[in-house]
């Protein structure tokens, strides 16, 4: 419950058709065992405490006083339990019969809900049995006590931020305007889903993207209960094929015909953070509403929901290659339409050997082949300096002969050390000013030589990069057109891999590999034994991590001591949580002192969900603290 997170569960028990007493006992049974694993809000299947399939029964006074019994039964077991508990059952109101959910908290019966949308066509003939559920609330008495009777009902947590749950049922989520939207636009965050869904071939398929698509468009978290064993077989099967999603993503579901119980934990926090940031997300929801409160103990829920180290790179293969390509595309089609636009045919890039220039590279390749000019046009410039390695050196030289571009060494050694001399540097000392005059020298000579050939200056600099302002300002941070100033770090390398893996050519491939293998470093230093000196990871930390606080912080809006929690979760075993502070700390201080930088930034694609740019996704102030973010991590 803490941080927004809370554990919700879809359960389907096997129940006896008809005997309410037995499935009474065996909704208690996984009540039970939901509550001990910490789940806050539970919910199980359409009318499953008679049974689904009951066809004819359902007309029989027997079976509905009796399941009107076992609900107040149900009902007294929830006493003391610390959980939202949503159970289905007919409920018989003003001499009509409803298909309907009531909602459970503390040994009180809250409201019931009943199905909006009756099914009669092809398997389904509810239209026999049920009336359509009023959407305006009505009291109704029940047990001796008057509660809430309708579709738009919502149960409001009073204190846990954000929480407020509404409740469908079954083809409510397959008509074209299902009662969860209005819910979600009337301030439900978590929307359940009562559910006798029967399986047929291919339908647990559409299910599951129903699922999706409702729990995206509303961006809400997503509870689906279906029924399953013990419903009759008579003429149709039913799997208890259980998913909890949320804003689009499954987060867990239930294997079909295995029954039991599912748990997923949703994120309040997050999904209030994307309404937020998505201004068109609302409209005018119904006006007859009623709000009904509850409360639960905040305490910090234990989560089985993982975070991936790398959330900018899919973990699948397949899918991995196929966002590789994706990103080759965008990034080639940006810079084509540059070109188409300047009329040019000339490019101009600066080659290190590292991994940043070299994906600059091969999509400037990519681009002028989709265009149809000479590669000869793209002039791969080696710039050597004081902190120039043999291995990247051999290995920018390799990549301009193996691609078949032109190749054209600048040696700075002797400008920058005439500028030392102009403005009183000691080329002993090497500070900033000893790295940023190469970092700018080289620029200069880019600048300059794209003027003379009339080219482009492609910038090779990266995502991560400008998060954390690793750029000498004027220098390596400006360009033309910046191609890879929408890709990570953590993604570049799985760039570079893929084109390896592709290009059919086994010179490139190798050269490509070892440029994998080279650490990431800016080279500004004097090497040590002829080995790089200078690791960028040692100094500023490392890149899986800064891309892993870049994206929560940034795409999905978590405070400090969240991004923290999740990242000790993520990389346990990697990074012991002293560490994994430390870098925390330095994220911060970078990214909002060296904003600046960014908000000068040249054009660049956008590729994925998380973008700086100041003309698109990050308008943020220059001068802007980071007291409040940095004091939240004081004492963690």
């Amino acid at each position: 419950m803490e941080q927004g997170f809370i554990k919700v569960a879809a359960a389907t028990p096997r129940i006896k058709v008809g005997d309410v007493v037995y499935n009474a006992q065996a909704i208690c049974q996984e009540m039970e065992e939901a509550c001990e694993r910490g789940a806050k809000i539970v919910v199980f299947p359409e009318l499953c405490l008679t049974g689904y399939t009951c066809g004819e029964l359902f007309l029989q006074q027997l079976l509905l006083e009796e399941a009107s019994a076992r609900l107040l039964d149900i009902a007294y077991t929830t006493k003391g339990k610390d959980a939202l508990i949503m159970v289905g059952l007919p409920v018989e109101r003003k001499g009509k019969l409803y298909n309907a959910a009531a909602v459970l908290n503390n040994g009180e019966i809250l409201g019931m809900i009943p199905k909006a949308n009756i099914p009669s066509y092809a398997e389904f003939y509810e239209g026999r049995h049920f009336s359509q559920g009023n959407r305006k609330p009505e009291m109704f008495e029940f047990g001796g006590k008057k509660i809430p009777f309708g579709t738009n009902i919502l149960f409001s947590c009073t204190n846990v931020p954000g929480l407020a749950a509404g409740c469908e049922i079954c083809e409510d989520l397959w008509v074209a305007n299902p009662p969860g939207t209005s819910h979600a636009l009337k301030g439900a965050t978590v929307i359940a889903n009562l559910s006798a869904s029967s399986e047929t071939v291919g339908k647990d398929e559409y299910r599951e993207l129903l699922v999706k698509s409702a729990s995206a468009r509303l961006l809400c978290g997503y509870i689906y209960a279906s029924a399953g064993e013990g419903e009759s077989t008579q003429d149709l099967v039913f799997g208890g094929h259980d998913l909890i999603a949320e804003n689009g993503i499954i987060l867990a579901q239930q294997k079909r015909f295995a029954g039991g119980i599912v748990y997923g934990d949703l994120d309040v926090q997050k999904i209030l953070y994307e309404r937020r940031r998505m201004g068109t997300f609302g409209g005018e929801p119904e006006d007859d509403y009623t709000v009904v409160p509850f409360q639960l103990d905040v305490t910090q829920t234990k989560l089985d929901r993982t975070f991936g180290p790398m959330p900018f790179v899919p973990g699948d293969e397949e899918m991995r290659r196929q966002r590789c390509e994706e990103i080759l595309s965008i990034q080639a089609y940006g810079l084509k339409k540059r070109y188409e636009h300047t009329q040019l045919s000339k490019a101009v890039l600066g080659v290190s050997g590292g991994l940043d220039s070299t994906l600059a590279l091969l999509v400037t390749v990519r681009t002028f082949d989709l265009l149809g000019l000479d590669r000869k046009g793209i002039i791969a410039v080696t710039l050597p300096c004081y902190g120039t390695t043999g291995r990247t050196y051999e290995n920018a030289c390799r990549l301009a002969e193996t691609l078949g571009v032109s190749l054209e060494e600048v040696d700075i050694k002797e400008a920058v050390s005439v500028h030392f001399r102009d403005i009183g540097q000691n080329p002993e000392n090497h500070n900033v000013t000893y790295e940023n005059s190469q970092a700018r020298e080289r620029t200069q000579v880019l600048m300059d030589l794209a003027n003379r050939v009339n080219g482009l200056v492609i910038g090779t600099g990266d995502m991560s990069e400008l998060a954390l302002g690793w750029a000498t300002y004027n220098g390596d941070h400006m360009s033309m057109y910046g191609v890879n100033s929408g890709v990570p770090k953590t993604l570049v390398r799985h760039l570079v891999q893929y084109y390896s893996d592709i290009c059919g050519l086994r010179e490139l491939s190798e050269v490509l590999q070892d440029v994998l293998d080279t650490p990431v470093s800016p080279e500004l230093l004097p090497p040590v034994n002829g080995m790089i000196a200078q690791k960028t990871e040692d100094l500023v930390g490392p890149y899986e991590l800064h891309d892993f606080f870049l994206y929560y912080m940034f795409r999905c809006g978590f405070p400090p001591a969240k991004v923290y929690r999740i990242a000790k979760l993520a990389f346990k075993g990697l990074y012991d949580p002293e560490a994994i502070l430390k870098w925390l700390k330095n994220f911060y201080k970078r990214f909002f002192s060296q904003q600046f930088k960014r908000s000068c930034l040249p054009d660049g694609p956008k590729v994925g969900s998380v973008a700086l740019s100041p003309r698109g996704d990050l308008r943020m102030p220059s001068d802007a603290s980071a007291r409040l973010w940095l004091e939240q991590l004081e004492g963690l």
